[in-house]
């Protein structure tokens, strides 16, 4: 079957997704609206399910690549109640000298399959990338979009910021790693890199991808270099650049900003629909030259 792509939807129902991923609707606030696009045969829930993630078909990199060392484990959170988080860390098998740290953040749908095989594509460039679960609170990525979707709000917020900062600093001091730590995150993860980039002074690169900023107050405590990725159609995010530019500038923070003219929020996701191939190449080639820059 052919995979679809953004095009093959109309913006209007796209937005109407985009809201049901970040809780602005429920599943049946979502198949009520997408009903007017269900034509030819096609059901709302088809439509759902066309627009949702398909990891098996993106997967990049094998989670068994001989490559590569990987391991779920646990790091200490400074809130929780058994003491522990959990987060998946990835290295090259053939290292054998310290490696520069990345942490990657997910998506507000916790540790998924495609985040886990971002950290993967990062290690065979020879990072060691660590990506926690924000939902191991709650029992951890439930191997389900929607049940993850519907788990995201109960998270207490301020316990998870402070697990993703106790990550970074957690993956710095890390003996087999060389002190330089970078963060990149993906919608909630792009948020969420900023909010460490507020948190974590001596962080090395941050590179949000098409996250909304944090106010200008928190903003002025940034110190890393950044690389932001921005969504041309991706309102409800760009609403927040003008301030998050403008902070930046003001805290004489070295920064670049690149908006993909055309693509859809989402648009590194290569397991959906919103994916858009040339945006990603470029956005992500920008990141791995950026990460090498700042971290190597």
């Amino acid at each position: 079957m052919e995979r679809k792509t953004a095009h093959h939807f109309e913006q209007e129902l796209l937005n109407i997704f985009d809201q049901y991923v970040h809780g602005d609707i429920d599943r049946r606030g979502f198949l009520d609206r997408a009903a007017k696009f269900a034509v030819g045969g096609v059901t709302a829930p088809m439509l759902l399910d066309m627009l949702n993630p398909q990891f098996a078909a993106a997967q990049q990199v094998p989670k068994d690549d001989k490559r590569l060392k990987t391991e779920s484990l646990e790091y200490p959170s400074p809130q929780g109640n058994t003491g522990t988080t959990k987060g998946y860390l990835v290295r090259p098998a053939s290292a054998t000298g310290k490696l520069p740290g990345i942490l990657v953040i997910h998506e507000n749908r916790g540790l998924n399959p495609h985040i886990e095989d971002i950290a993967r594509r990062l290690a065979l460039d020879g990072f060691m990338a660590f990506a926690p679960d924000a939902l191991a609170p709650l029992g951890g990525y439930p191997g389900d979009e929607d049940k993850a979707r519907t788990l995201f709000p109960q998270l207490d917020a301020a316990k998870t910021r402070e697990d993703f900062v106790a990550a970074t600093n957690w993956l710095k001091a890390r003996p087999d790693c060389t002190g330089k730590i970078g963060a990149v995150g993906f919608c909630w993860g792009g948020a969420m890199t900023m909010i460490i980039a507020t948190r974590v002074p001596d962080l090395a690169a941050a590179v949000p991808f098409y996250g909304t900023a944090p106010t200008p107050e928190e903003v002025a405590k940034i110190k890393a270099p950044m690389l932001v990725h921005y969504a041309g159609n991706d309102d409800r995010v760009n609403a927040t650049r003008p301030g998050l530019e403008t902070a930046l500038k003001a805290a004489n923070v070295k920064y670049e900003v690149f908006v993909y003219d055309g693509a859809q929020h989402g648009f590194n996701n290569d397991t959906t629909p919103r994916f858009d191939a040339a945006a990603a190449k470029l956005a992500w080639g920008r990141t791995l030259d950026f990460f090498n820059k700042q971290l190597k």
